[in-house]
């Protein structure tokens, strides 16, 4: 499996518990900061829960 790099582009302030543990899972703690991981259907699934508050970087 290839790899995928996320970024945050949206801020948690108004976000539900299940969402802000969602994006410290994936590792996204600042706005813009990107990080990559394995494309695994478990990251994707997260990827997907969150998708108003990142962008999938190419």
């Amino acid at each position: 499996m290839g790899t995928v790099k996320v970024q945050q582009v949206r801020s948690r302030i108004k976000c539900t518990k299940v969402q802000k543990r969602t994006l410290d899972a994936l590792g996204l703690k600042k706005m813009n900061q990107i990080v990559e991981h394995e494309a695994t259907p478990q990251i994707m699934g997260m990827i997907n829960a969150v998708n108003h508050l990142v962008r999938v970087v190419e």
